[in-house]
């Protein structure tokens, strides 16, 4: 007898094609919950449409948004408007990101296309001091914990899926046209190698196939 998970899985794929919704925005808030109420600079890495980029600006003097896609920046440049305290540059963010130092640096679904390692080093230099550094990033599955947070992620999916589009279908949300890779690092690996660049870090495996660091600076 076949298994019934293969009709399931493509049964699940159309569902969400035809009823996207964003993963990352879903955490847009809780990164803000992590932050003060003001301050100064704030950087936001993989900032794609500007979306994190426009709630950080509803706190921050200035925010500088940096993606490697010029597509995506022109929309979020479209989207934000010339009146808001932000600029968005597109480049490499190892090698172009803005000197700082930042209040607040945040990093989503982006760190996984870059070495890991480095990526935070490089965080680390341009975060000021007292600054908080928040990343949302994804992991690969391995342990037996992993695949059970996703298999309690995969109902609440579909219930958000349905929640957030009211039952209709819908095209997706600009933030999620621009291409992705899936990740290659386990949340084990990313554990070790976060404190060793970064004493202290606080990680947290999260729904949605997510994880969240948070890192202050003393």
């Amino acid at each position: 007898m076949k298994s019934p998970l293969p009709r399931l899985f493509r049964a699940l794929e159309r569902f969400h094609a035809s009823r996207p919704w964003d993963h990352n925005a879903h955490y847009h808030r809780w990164i803000l919950r992590q932050l003060p109420g003001r301050f100064d600079s704030a950087l936001d890495v993989g900032s794609g449409s500007g979306d994190l980029v426009r709630l950080l600006a509803t706190r921050a003097g200035t925010v500088h948004g940096i993606d490697a896609d010029a597509t995506v920046v022109t929309r979020a440049r479209e989207l934000t408007g010339p009146a808001a305290p932000v600029t968005f540059a597109v480049g490499d963010a190892l090698r172009e990101m803005p000197q700082g130092p930042h209040d607040v640096i945040t990093c989503v679904a982006a760190v996984h296309h870059m070495p890991f390692g480095p990526a935070l080093a490089r965080f680390r230099q341009r975060l000021a001091s007292g600054g908080t550094l928040v990343v949302v990033g994804l992991y690969r599955p391995r342990s037996g914990t992993d695949h059970l947070i996703d298999a309690v992620a995969i109902p609440s999916n579909v219930a958000m899926a349905w929640i957030k589009n009211r039952g209709r279908k819908a095209p997706p949300p600009a933030s999620m046209t621009a291409p992705t890779r899936p990740a290659t690092m386990t949340f084990a690996e990313i554990t070790r190698e976060a404190r060793r660049e970064l004493p202290g870090a606080r990680l947290r495996r999260r729904l949605f196939w997510r994880y969240t660091l948070v890192w202050r600076r003393d």
